[in-house]
């Protein structure tokens, strides 16, 4: 391959890994304007690192089975939903889960990550601490979510 050849996929191969990156307001500037919980629901945030790594890698985010956002680096997202039990499931080359119990007035933090495949990464969400995640939402974008409800 020429010299111009290799410097055009380069390129190309940055801006798309780049195009992938969250890049909607940083958690500090919207955390006065995240509105309070209604009484009966919870909230859960879902975010992942601004790692390059597997950047490419962006599946979506499936709250008992809907689809609520999608994994980007770099990114968070929430949804207020009512008690009860749920389902977090992220799909590449296989499906990953996450259960947990959400309680009324109740803040669950699911991470998703990358992790090895055999042909494919995978994301693999997890649950992880209220002092974990405040260090994490501090850097990431706000992606936004469909405002459809996984309850419903």
């Amino acid at each position: 391959m020429t010299k111009l050849l290799k410097v055009l996929a380069t390129s190309a191969l940055v801006a798309l890994v780049a195009s992938g990156c969250a890049s909607g307001p940083q958690y500090k500037e919207v955390a006065s304007s995240i509105p309070t919980l209604k009484d009966a629901q919870g909230r859960i945030y879902f975010y992942r690192s601004g790692s390059m790594f597997g950047a490419a890698l962006q599946p979506g985010i499936n709250l008992n089975g809907t689809p609520v956002g999608k994994s980007q680096p770099g990114g968070f997202f929430f949804v207020d939903e009512p008690a009860g039990q749920y389902v977090v499931t992220t799909a590449t080359e296989t499906e990953k889960t996450v259960s947990f119990k959400l309680d009324a007035g109740e803040t669950k933090y699911v991470k998703t990550s990358v992790g090895f495949g055999i042909l494919v990464g995978r994301i693999i969400p997890t649950l992880e601490s209220a002092d974990e995640a405040a260090k994490n939402l501090e850097s990431l974008h706000y992606t936004g979510a469909p405002s459809t409800s996984a309850s419903k």
